[in-house]
């Protein structure tokens, strides 16, 4: 039966009302905060599934971790220490540039000098002392000897800029821009700096440059994906630390602004990129540029400070690179939150985008995105609205899934081949809502046929099964057909002792008390109760819905039921009933199924050899002991099990031979006891199939020994001792023929 998506007035309406609002949403008439949110962890997934996840050598993090601070002191050092470390980076390492992710805006007392300078104005007539604190002066001036470290020397510092009202601290760098008078319009949207904490204006003057290291650009979730490359203060434009680094790298080259020429009035474009010698920096209007991670921490390699001070660092791991001075210590408090890391180190993040600039990776979403999310949100209204409603369901489904995928191809190849971010989440969000809005309109014209199926199978197919068969809108026929199927019985030993012990209701009472988890479990891996015959259950995997893990499924709930059985027995006994103990087989292989019977009563069950052979494996149960039997088909359907080979056996009426196993658990879970005692008795077999009767007893009397609670063991001893009085035939082939069920 092909079922219509339905076609209807109401179905149009709210189809039509749904893309006109996520239209104006991309048009950006005005925003849809939800969608908002979902942009953000869609670009997220983006940047992890295309991350490159390589480490980029050109860039070398000199790092206060952990150990420095242990073995040099709390931060901050002293400045002859960070001169030092300057001086060691340039002069026997031979950087090629440092960029500093940390601000200088105090004086440094800690050597002592001002106490000197004191003790000398007190005793100014001691010559002596005078004379000494002279000679002095030059090693104590911390602060001389950092700034003449930088003097000369590719270094740039990096500010913070503040939003609060607290006075400024330190010194700026030069602008890297002036604005003209009055501001145009392309300009007045970066972010202005209110307040800043700079470094010590002789540290300032030395560097060659400098930039700041704080992102105003902050997401609402706290997540670091785009960083402003430009800040204002009044008519002065300053870089963030990274372009100042870039600039650095470049020989101090001009920043030119790439505005568009078209966008509204005259005078009225806006900021799109900057432009540095040939090296395009895509930016939006408030000079954020979006942050082109490689990778998880670690992308970069990282330096101990405390091994560049000692000299401790191989040069070559430095010779010639730009190198970032930051920390991942957790107290100094520079983590930050990114799409690929919830903390990550903030120097990382500037070393990000300076490979960025110099590699051309830095994704864009010039203005034009708008219009293309906008073109996507309407060719996925057109398409699930005028076309999808005319297929079937599955057809409607497949074409919805291919619109899906036509539109996360496109996506991913702008992203990859243009450098494109275009907003994804909205037509995403626009396609699923249609699809539900038809399934919904749908649901009251196919619950009519739904309800016909059931009335028509509901008689034959356990009603559990009859509402997955609708929802697959398939035809199932009343006729039977021969698939590849696992079945299970089940049977209470000695049921018939069980049963006189106990009054008609106490036995109604326990039989449901038995069976009821029992199936449970049946129904929780996927399988199929085909009848309850007193205290016995068949049961089977496959039909009506196929199951391509059928004997997966089938060992699982078998095990599961040996389990559930055991966790009913405390309530058993605190009713003073008997404990149960069950036996289970297995068997897999090809069955008739279908509805069966005649014109007054049908059943959906399953007929056939393959179905004989597992009853008659619940009969073996006890017979070997065990709680479950599986035949050998059923071992290779479910081979994520381990197993215990019991015997070769021909069952009563079957002239075939069969293997069969007692399941165990998981593979990967089975412990190394087990794996020994089962290679144990695989050697025992073999010396009992090569009729080495003695060694046989042997093995199988030292595994009985060990584990006596294994009837298995008694019953292969005995055999070979029988055998050593008596030998077989010798056309004896290792197979034990049963002659009851």
């Amino acid at each position: 039966m092909k079922v219509k998506l339905p076609r209807n007035l109401s179905l149009y309406i709210s189809s039509a009302i749904l893309t006109v609002l996520f239209s104006l949403h991309g048009a950006g008439a005005f925003n849809l905060p939800l969608l908002h949110n979902l942009e953000h962890n869609l670009y997220d997934l983006r940047l992890r599934l295309t991350a490159p996840n390589r480490q980029d050598q050109r860039i070398v993090i000199v790092d206060i971790d952990e150990k420095s601070l242990a073995q040099e002191g709390r931060w901050p050092w002293p400045r002859a220490k960070l001169a030092l470390l300057v001086n060691m980076l340039f002069d026997y390492y031979k950087i090629q540039l440092i960029g500093f992710d940390v601000v200088f805006a105090e004086r440094d007392e800690s050597s002592g000098l001002p106490v000197l300078e004191k003790l000398e104005a007190t005793l100014r007539t001691d010559q002596a002392l005078h004379e000494a604190v002279n000679a002095l002066k030059p090693s104590l001036e911390y602060d001389r000897l950092f700034a003449a470290s930088l003097r000369n020397r590719a270094a740039i510092l990096g500010f913070v800029t503040r939003p609060d009202d607290a006075a400024n601290a330190g010194a700026l760098p030069a602008p890297t821009l002036q604005a003209p008078n009055p501001l145009p319009a392309a300009l007045a949207n970066l972010t202005e700096v209110k307040r800043y904490t700079g470094n010590l204006p002789e540290f300032q003057q030395a560097a060659q440059g400098g930039g700041f290291f704080v992102n105003p650009l902050l997401d609402e979730d706290g997540i670091f994906r785009r960083l402003p490359m430009l800040v204002r203060q009044g008519d002065k434009i300053y870089p963030s630390l990274s372009l100042a680094m870039f600039q650095a790298l470049l020989g101090q080259a001009p920043i030119h602004l790439d505005i568009s020429e078209d966008y509204g009035e005259a005078g009225q474009g806006k900021l799109e990129a900057l432009q540095i010698e040939g090296f395009r920096i895509p930016v939006d209007e408030q000079s954020g540029a979006l942050i082109p991670y490689l990778g998880k921490q670690g992308s970069f390699p990282y330096v101990s400070a405390v091994d560049v001070l000692n000299a401790a660092t191989a040069p070559e791991l430095l010779r010639g690179k730009v190198v970032l001075l930051g920390t991942t210590a957790a107290g100094l408090l520079d983590m930050r939150s990114t799409p690929l890391q919830n903390v990550y180190p903030g120097v990382e993040v500037h070393a990000n985008l300076l490979i960025g600039m110099l590699d051309q990776t830095i994704k864009e979403q010039p203005a034009y995105v708008k219009g293309l999310e906008f073109l996507q949100i309407l060719a996925v209204g057109l398409i699930l609205t005028l076309w999808i409603p005319h297929l079937s369901a599955g057809l409607g489904s497949i074409a919805t899934l291919g619109t899906l995928a036509l539109l996360m191809g496109v996506n991913l190849l702008a992203w990859h081949k243009g450098g494109i971010a275009i907003d994804v989440g909205a037509p995403i969000v626009l396609l699923f809502l249609l699809y539900a809005n038809q399934m919904f309109f749908g649901y009251f014209i196919e619950s009519r046929n739904k309800r016909r199926l059931a009335g028509q199978f509901g008689q034959y197919v356990p009603m559990e099964l009859v509402e997955e068969m609708s929802q697959q809108n398939s035809d199932f026929g009343v006729g039977g057909e021969n698939r590849e199927m696992t079945v299970l019985f089940s049977d209470v030993r000695g049921f018939t002792t069980i049963s006189e012990g106990l009054a008609p209701n106490e036995l109604s009472q326990l039989m449901n008390q038995f069976l009821t988890p029992l199936t449970q479990v049946i129904h929780n891996h996927k399988g199929t109760i085909d009848k309850y015959m007193g205290d016995a259950i068949m049961a089977f995997w496959g039909a009506p819905l196929r199951d391509e893990r059928h004997g997966l499924h089938a060992v699982q709930a078998a095990l599961d039921m040996i389990r559930a059985l055991g966790e009913v027995q405390e309530d058993f006994k605190a009713r003073g009933w008997p404990p149960i103990k069950i036996g289970v087989g297995l068997n897999s292989g090809v069955m008739s199924v279908g509805n069966m019977g005649s014109e007054f009563r049908m059943a959906y069950t399953v007929l056939g050899d393959a179905v004989n052979l597992g009853s008659r494996l619940e009969g073996l149960t006890k017979q070997y002991g065990v709680d479950i039997i599986v035949s050998e088909t059923t071992k290779a359907a479910a081979p994520e099990y381990a197993y215990r080979e019991l015997d070769r056996v021909r069952v009563k009426g079957k002239h075939e031979p069969v293997v069969i196993y007692e399941p165990l658990m998981l593979r990967d879970e089975l412990p190394e006891t087990a794996q020994r005692e089962l290679a144990r008795h695989q050697n025992a077999l073999a010396a009992y199939r090569g009729q080495n009767w003695t060694l046989a007893e042997k093995l199988f009397g030292d595994l009985r020994q060990a584990y006596p609670e294994r009837l298995l063991y008694q019953i292969y001893q005995e055999r070979a001792v029988h055998f050593l009085q008596h030998p077989p035939d010798a056309d004896w082939d290792g197979v034990f023929t049963f002659q009851t069920k």
